[in-house]
């Protein structure tokens, strides 16, 4: 259950992330790198849901739950 959790949250930091760059993009003239910081938070944070999808599918915690799969067993 903490894989799931843990996702959301991270999803959540990456919606956060964009919205952030969007501000930047649009509202900062001056060139700090906030934009350029912005997108390699929002890729980090991207990298890590990944590594928690794979580590949830192969222990078994997150698995598939449609019904087209189990139809035919």
């Amino acid at each position: 259950m903490w894989i799931k959790i843990t996702i959301l949250i991270l999803l959540f930091a990456v919606v956060s992330s964009l919205v952030a760059g969007f501000y930047f993009l649009i509202h900062d003239e001056s060139k700090t790198g906030r934009l350029v910081k912005s997108l390699t938070l929002r890729v980090s944070l991207t990298v890590m849901i990944i590594i928690l999808l794979i580590y949830g599918y192969y222990s078994g915690e997150l698995a598939p739950n449609t019904p087209w799969i189990h139809t035919f067993e």
